[in-house]
């Protein structure tokens, strides 16, 4: 109790395509906006761990691996033999675990990896005189080869991000690839929970190479050809600091026309339930995709189900992706602000993980944002106000109880 103000006034929400909306967002993630680089849009693993391996085996100084799951598998070994070659071939590989989302990560492999020179290290690894911090995990995802190329979104290193989608096994999920200062961004996201696990500061041109880094100020004159500006956040809440959610309701309030959120775990808190359902109200499109029955957690489901019906009134419209487990996440505003990384909409990434996001402003990338979402709603099936009302008593209880524990989502 008490972790948050009982409502969020907002005082400005200026569009999106303005100066003043990038230094309000950057004010709120406290990192410098940034101009140039580029970004791609990686869907699903069939297309996403053949690029990784490729730019993995093309490092030449350093590779910084940080993601939340990993497990035994091809995947697993890809990406392993991957980092073991390049570490004999004297790049400084790092390769950062979480305690509990990497504790099935190969031991020969990692063992492996260090005989050829790597260094491993496991975040809040479930250790005596550690255990009180232990539900706080490092959900980050930062992949970065030589501070140019990175990588971020939602996958991880498992079969279930392997295929394309296509079966049920196979789950449905986006990474971006992004180079130059958007690379030096994800790289920040590395290099403070590396520090704290390892004791080792990361700096120097091949951390963040001076060519690329550079930051921009947040209202920059008008150039002859677009430019992509972007801002990012590295979360690490504390107990009164959530800057997560004020990024999201910053993003969120600024929509004029367009709203479409993408998210695998939905149990928001009453505050940005309110943004959203004012932006519905105030004539928005407001759409928000999230898993069916393939989820891999069911109380959470039944808890975001506890909210339907309030979005719904205000006319949100919610979908469910059909055909197998949906962890995209994503926001897209207005067609040019959009938003990807590792975070969830849940309580438990803006108040107890450390995650990182990017927000982009681009109308090139925001566009196919919006178009990968709407090839996901062909796949989905939306709810409608008047059929939820009348879903049955069983059904309405067990939200009612999975709701209660909304605040350990």
């Amino acid at each position: 109790m008490g972790r948050r103000p009982p409502a969020i006034r907002i005082g400005a929400a200026p569009p999106v395509r303005s100066p003043e909306f990038l230094a309000a967002v950057a004010g709120t993630a406290g990192s410098p906006v940034r101009a140039g680089g580029t970004v791609e849009l990686l869907n699903n693993g069939a297309a996403f761990f053949p690029a990784l391996v490729k730019d993995l085996r093309a490092a030449q100084h350093t590779i910084h691996f940080s993601v939340y799951i990993w497990e035994p598998g091809e995947a697993s070994d890809q990406v392993f033999a991957a980092l073991i070659e390049r570490a004999r071939a004297g790049v400084r590989v790092r390769v950062l675990l979480d305690g509990l989302g990497g504790i099935k990560a190969p031991h020969k492999d990692v063992a492996a990896l260090k005989a050829a020179g790597g260094k491993v290290e496991t975040f809040r690894a479930p250790r005596f005189g550690k255990l009180t911090r232990f539900y706080k995990r490092d959900h980050r995802r930062s992949i970065v080869m030589d501070g140019r190329v990175a990588y971020t979104g939602g996958m991880a290193v498992s079969d279930k991000w392997a295929g394309n989608a296509d079966t049920e096994a196979h789950w449905r999920d986006t990474m971006v690839r992004v180079t130059g200062p958007l690379a030096a961004t994800v790289q920040s996201a590395f290099v403070a929970p590396w520090a704290q696990t390892s004791g080792e500061l990361l700096s120097g041109p091949e951390i963040f190479p001076p060519d690329v880094a550079g930051a921009v100020d947040a209202a920059p004159q008008p150039r002859a050809e677009p430019v992509t500006l972007h801002t990012g956040l590295a979360s690490a809440p504390s107990s009164e600091d959530h800057p997560l959610r004020l990024f999201f309701i910053q993003s969120f309030v600024s929509a004029q026309r367009k709203l479409y959120i993408t998210t695998p775990y939905f149990v928001p808190d009453a505050a940005t339930r309110k943004v959203v359902a004012d932006r519905a109200r105030a004539g928005a499109d407001v759409r928000i995709l999230l898993p069916d029955e393939h989820t891999d957690a069911m109380p959470i489901r039944l808890a975001s189900h506890a909210y339907f019906e309030e979005l719904l009134a205000a006319g949100v419209k919610v979908y469910e992706y059909q055909p197998t487990m949906m962890h995209t996440k994503g926001v897209v505003v207005d067609g040019a602000w959009s938003v990807v990384g590792s975070a969830n909409m849940d309580i438990r990434s803006k108040e107890l993980n450390n995650e990182n996001v990017l927000g982009i402003l681009d109308e090139g990338f925001a566009r196919e944002m919006e178009a990968t979402f709407f090839e996901d709603l062909k796949k989905s099936q939306e709810i409608r106000l008047e059929e939820w009302r009348r879903r049955g008593w069983w059904e309405k209880a067990k939200e009612r109880v999975a709701v209660l524990f909304a605040e350990q989502y």
